[in-house]
């Protein structure tokens, strides 16, 4: 200790030199009255883009400085969304402005003396995803912090309207306050960008949920049936009012799922934001038993991360990175309770959770091992050696670890939920991102004392094996394994719509041997078609013939082939989360609470 004083006191006397001969960092002139404008119609949607203007009165005789985002909170990436303007200018009174760059993202803008200032430009609107802007004939997608510019260096506080032009026949959603006909408005720029866009021909439903409305919007129009906009409306009314219940809040008034699908998306993805959810999903997966997860997921963030969050993550900062060592708390735990809110709502069963725990553990296990810190803040960079979004499974799986740990030691009279409310009230109610004191600390106080660093020390800011046998006996499940010698292909595969994509192949395998390729799509296996689930019955028929000649079918570069390779076995470790028939009625009680939301002490 002596010694770090010492350096630090030497260390000084160069740093405060070096900050004085730093310039200022940039600042724009004061502007008010800010109004943006996004007009999209049938010509910019052939165009793939869209047109903007913002409009404001500035303040003095120095530059207006206005920065575009680089990233959208949510999505931890930096994207440099400038670099899809163009036709950029700037006019004051009908007359137009000198400007000019003065950072990648950043246009300077002289004045005349201040006054009334109209800055236009064309957007480019052509990726799909979630936190980026996306046109269509008749469609578009925006966020606002790709289209919606700022003033650099002053405070986010300032009030905006925006209004959006567009066909007389195409609808407008936004979870946005509206003020008027196609016309909305925000009380900071946080919340300006906050709230996503859908513009043009697409479909909506609503009911009431948790006691408000929830819109479903779906693009493109017919996308999703009735009845599956039905079902998944109703799944989220079990599933949401448990979410509510955690935080004893319901931070919003209404709730739009804002839902595009799309032939050419792999599997799902979505991206929260205070009162919505934009889902991006494959044109064959809207029925996969996965989306009700993911939207549960989204919800969930409306209270752990867009107000509950990290204090690297407070306030959001648009002009640079935000890396964080707690995305396993901000994404993995919310993908905990994700899974609670479906089963504590009636939409999967006990041994549906088991199954979402069982692939999780899975997922960890054939993922280098890394510290679940390190994995939050390599999230910007996009790890290429597994781990790059492990933080949601393991996290979850910790969260699940705190969530006994805690009701162990209280004999369940107190949980991870009451963690999460606590921390809700004294840091996100009274302004404020939370600390690492403050999160271990509001853990151990739940669970009496329980040594929590060394919880981190092993499991979040270490690499050590989850010890499961010893974590699930305490909640009444453990851990089944069997050895099973199995025919399988070896192969792992894709959705398509002509059958089963071939996206991996395991050496020495049967479809290695066979010369089945990736790219390949596999349309039949013994005769049954692979768009029928029963495609996989073959393993049992072909359960007690080893080297037996079977037939698939597959299409490669457009042309039809038929193979018969030999059926080869492989051995394999079933590994199983069930109920522990040896538990104990404390571990009971435990296994139930955390089932059913709910903490109930034993009685003396």
């Amino acid at each position: 200790m002596t010694v770090y004083l010492r350096f630090a006191a030497i260390a000084l006397v160069p740093l405060l030199v070096g900050a004085q001969s730093r310039p200022a960092a940039p600042r724009s002139a004061a502007i008010s009255d800010v109004r943006y404008a996004v007009t999209f119609k049938a010509l910019q949607g052939i165009e793939r883009g869209v047109d903007v203007s913002m409009s404001f009165t500035a303040t003095g005789k120095e530059p207006v400085l206005l920065s575009l985002p680089i990233w959208t909170p949510g999505n931890y990436e930096v994207s440099w969304f400038a670099r899809n303007v163009s036709r950029f200018g700037a006019t004051s009174r009908g007359k137009p402005l000198t400007w000019d760059k003065s950072t990648p993202n950043t246009w300077r803008i002289v004045t005349d003396n201040g006054g009334p200032v109209t800055v236009e430009f064309h957007y480019k609107a052509d990726t799909l995803d979630n936190a980026q802007s996306w046109a269509r004939e008749d469609f578009l997608l925006f966020n606002g912090t790709n289209l919606f510019l700022y003033p650099e260096g002053r405070a986010l506080d300032f009030p905006a309207t925006v209004t959006v032009q567009t066909e007389d026949s195409w609808r407008v959603i936004t979870g946005m306050t509206q003020t008027g006909a196609r016309a909305w408005s925000a009380p900071s720029y946080h919340e300006l960008v906050d709230h996503p866009f859908f513009v043009g021909k697409f479909d909506i439903d609503s009911a009431q949920v948790a006691g408000v409305w929830m819109r479903f919007s779906s693009y493109p129009s017919g996308s999703v049936k009735p009845a599956q906009r039905t079902r998944l409306l109703e799944q989220m009314a079990r599933a949401i009012p448990t979410e509510v219940s955690v935080f004893a809040d319901r931070p919003w008034s209404r709730y739009d799922i804002m839902q595009i699908a799309d032939s050419s998306s792999p599997g799902m993805s979505a991206l929260e934001h205070e009162n919505s959810n934009v889902g991006v999903i494959g044109a064959g997966y809207v029925d996969e038993e996965f989306v009700p997860s993911v939207y549960a997921h989204e919800i969930f963030h409306s209270w752990n991360v867009k107000r509950l969050r990290p204090l690297d993550m407070w306030p959001y900062r648009y002009e640079m990175m935000q890396p964080t060592a707690w995305l396993w708390v901000s994404e993995g735990i919310t993908d905990y309770y994700a899974d609670l809110a479906l089963v504590r709502g009636g939409v999967i069963n006990a041994t549906g959770f088991l199954g979402k725990t069982e692939t999780k553990m899975d997922h960890v296990d054939k993922t280098v091992p890394v510290a679940l810190t390190d994995a939050s803040l390599q999230a910007w960079i996009h790890m290429t050696d597994g781990t790059q979004d492990i933080y949601y499974d393991k996290g979850s799986l910790a969260g699940l670890a705190l969530d006994i740990m805690i009701r162990d030691a209280t004999d369940n009279a107190a949980s991870l939920d009451g963690v999460m409310r606590s921390l809700y009230a004294a840091d996100y109610k009274t302004g404020k991102g939370f600390t690492p004191a403050e999160w271990w600390g509001a853990v151990s106080r739940a669970a009496k004392g329980a040594n929590v660093a060394e919880f981190n020390d092993k499991y979040v800011d270490g690499r050590e094996r989850y010890p499961w046998d010893q974590w699930l006996a305490r909640a009444g499940w453990r851990l089944h394994t069997d050895t099973l010698h199995q025919p399988r292909m070896g192969v792992s595969f894709q959705k398509d719509s002509a059958g089963l994509l071939v996206v991996l192949i395991e050496p020495g395998s049967m479809s290695a041997t066979a010369g089945i390729k990736p790219g390949d799509v596999v349309t039949s296996i013994d005769g049954i078609a692979t768009t029928n689930p029963a495609w996989e019955g073959w393993r049992q028929k072909f359960a007690l013939r080893e080297s037996a000649p079977i037939e698939i079918r597959l299409i490669r570069d457009g042309a039809a082939m038929t193979i018969h390779p030999l059926v080869k076995f492989a051995l394999l470790i079933d590994r199983k989360l069930e109920p522990d028939p040896a538990a104990t009625e404390k571990a009971k009680r435990i296994r139930e609470g955390i089932l059913k939301g709910m903490t109930s002490p034993a009685k003396p």
